[in-house]
């Protein structure tokens, strides 16, 4: 590019930079300018009403040492101590001027002063002033006694009467319309309302839209009662001087909250928008959320490495992180959420619940661990401390367990997180089985073979033992007395126990009283003449025998899976101890 065309630019820009500068140069001049030329704003002096009868007669000034209010409540005292007085005539109000105030007198009792500030603020002369003021007293003096006469308080009660039995019946009226008018509604649209859905997703019940409309028409019913209440109040107060305050001021009364309310919701509805648009959003994600945990736990949704017992869990706990986010979202457009007051509540709230809910913490945390250890989980049969019973729900705070004689236990979460859990159903659902056992002690001149085979025999009797794996006994203890046998069967049925043991007991008294076996544990007085040893030839006894042994022939006893079996010789002598066959 030329050098002249770059400096043709450069002149142009330079001008356009000083036109700028100049510009704002004479636009702060100016602003400066117009500040120095327009008049300061008068300063609002304090001025209080003098009001007799709830009527205001005129407004005064006051000072610092003796304010506003004060003076204007001396002066309707005043006025109205004169107005009281009926030998104190009206004609007797004059005006007498002074070099500092123009002073107002009944009969030689002076009321009030009327001074040049109090004329400052008609604008007019203070002895015009006062002469108005004067006039306005003498007529409100009049209108005071006129209304306190005896046959003007009965007017006023008449018309009293009288409006407050049309309130009455008009309450009764909007009662009864409020009555035909939901009852005409019921008929009509009951029926028609439905939920409202997108797709599958139910947005709104019908029974809320049905509950919805009927309290808008509550509502209106209310409103008309309310407004007729107000017209009447009004009405009444108004009639006697002695509550005319009151009725004049009962719209400033009631209209004043609603007037701040108004305010501060038309202010507060881009933040209601904004809450209403959250509230939504957050409660779609909470259905959604809770179908997609409830697929998860009735499988139809599969997580790999999720159980679905995790489901019920982790959805309160996703639940309820949703819910704190949209609250701390929520928080700073919450009306009032910036006071102190609302701080200071919140902070009272906070140390009530931390000072008196930590064991109910306690059992919300405890019941949000159980569901993760996987302790247990609704039909199964536990013992939970020295308490056994069905678990039939499981709540955040606490389980409910129903015992073998259908009684409801309530467990607090936190007991059973800090005890041990025996679960007798958990197994039975892998297919190992639960193992039911009994004792009997037995003395030692019956053959221990023969007392197993019954032990055995009865247990296969008993409805709800499995024959596979098969039952199979344990002598726990050579005691001084007798033998403890133990006998043990597998069981698919934990919710039976108290059944399968009874039929086992009674199966077990039935087979020993076939085979003629007392089941007494002697005590010891002394040594017998006849030692009490099982002979040779009774070693297998029936049941145990089921052919004559040969010499030679091995006889296994397994005393059940897992366990050593015992390999007895038929000639006398005894192999050693082998592992015992499982199924």
């Amino acid at each position: 590019m030329p050098v002249g065309r770059w400096f043709s630019f450069g002149i142009v820009g330079a001008a356009l930079l000083w036109g700028s500068a100049a510009a704002a140069q004479d636009s702060a001049s100016a602003q400066a300018a117009e500040r120095r030329a327009a008049p300061e704003s008068p300063v609002e002096l304090p001025t209080a009403p003098v009001t007799v009868d709830g009527v205001t007669l005129f407004r005064v000034r006051g000072i610092s040492s003796y304010p506003a209010e004060r003076r204007a409540a001396e002066i309707a005292n005043r006025i109205a101590g004169v107005a009281g007085d009926p030998t104190i005539p009206v004609d007797s109000l004059i005006v007498q001027d002074t070099p500092a105030a123009s002073i107002v007198v009944a009969k030689g009792q002076r009321l009030f002063g009327v001074l040049d500030a109090d004329a400052e603020l008609e604008g007019l002369t203070r002895q015009l002033v006062a002469q108005a003021y004067r006039d306005r007293v003498a007529e409100a003096i009049s209108e005071f006694r006129r209304e306190r006469e005896a046959s003007t308080l009965w007017k006023d009660f008449y018309r009293a009467a009288i409006a407050t039995l049309g309130f009455l019946l008009l309450v009764e009226l909007d009662r009864r319309t409020l009555r035909r008018v939901r009852a005409a509604v019921v008929d009509r649209y009951r029926s028609k309302v439905q939920d409202v859905r997108v797709s599958s997703l139910e947005i709104v019940r019908g029974e809320q839209l049905w509950n919805a409309g009927q309290h808008a028409v509550r509502i209106v019913a209310i409103l008309i009662a309310l407004v007729a209440g107000y017209l009447y109040l009004n009405y009444v107060l108004v009639l006697f001087p002695w509550t005319r305050a009151l009725g004049r001021g009962l719209t400033t009364i009631l209209l004043q909250p609603l007037q701040t309310l108004a305010t501060g919701f038309l202010s507060f509805i881009p933040d209601l928008v904004f809450l209403i648009i959250l509230t939504l959003i957050t409660r779609w994600a909470l259905r959604l959320v809770g179908v997609f945990f409830a697929r998860v736990a009735s499988g139809e949704t599969e997580l790999g490495g999720f159980e679905a017992d995790w489901a019920k869990p982790t959805g309160r706990i996703v639940r309820f992180t949703m819910i704190a986010f949209a609250l701390v979202i929520a928080y700073p457009y919450i009306p009032g959420s910036d006071s102190e007051a609302f701080k200071g509540i919140g902070v009272v709230v906070g140390l009530m619940f931390s000072l008196g809910s930590a064991s109910v913490i306690g059992n919300l945390v405890a019941g949000l661990g159980i569901a993760f250890r996987r302790a247990f989980r609704v039909g199964d049969r536990v013992r939970i401390g020295d308490t056994i019973g069905e678990v039939t729900q499981v709540e955040l705070l606490t389980t409910y367990l129903r015992s073998p004689k259908n009684e409801q236990i309530v467990v607090p979460n936190s007991l059973i997180l800090n005890n041990e859990v025996v679960n007798y159903s958990a197994l039975v659902r892998s297919g190992a089985g639960l193992i039911v056992h009994t004792n009997v002690g037995i003395g030692y001149e019956t053959p221990w073979r023969q007392v197993e085979a019954m032990l055995i025999q009865a247990a296969r009797r008993t409805s709800g033992i499995r024959a596979e794996p098969e039952p199979f006994v344990l002598q726990r203890s050579l005691g001084d007395f007798a033998v403890n046998y133990e006998i043990n069967a597998y069981t698919d049925e934990p919710r039976r126990l108290l059944v399968t043991y009874s039929d086992l007991h009674r199966n077990i008294l039935d087979v020993f009283n076939e085979y003629g076996v007392q089941i007494m544990t002697p005590a010891y007085e002394g040594d017998p003449e006849i030692p009490k040893v099982v002979p040779r030839d009774q070693w297998f006894t029936s049941p145990a025998a089921l052919a004559t042994p040969e010499r030679g022939v091995e006889t296994r006893m397994s005393q059940g899976p897992g366990d050593v079996s015992l390999t007895t010789r038929h000639d006398g002598e005894t192999a050693p101890p082998q592992p015992a066959r499982t199924s």
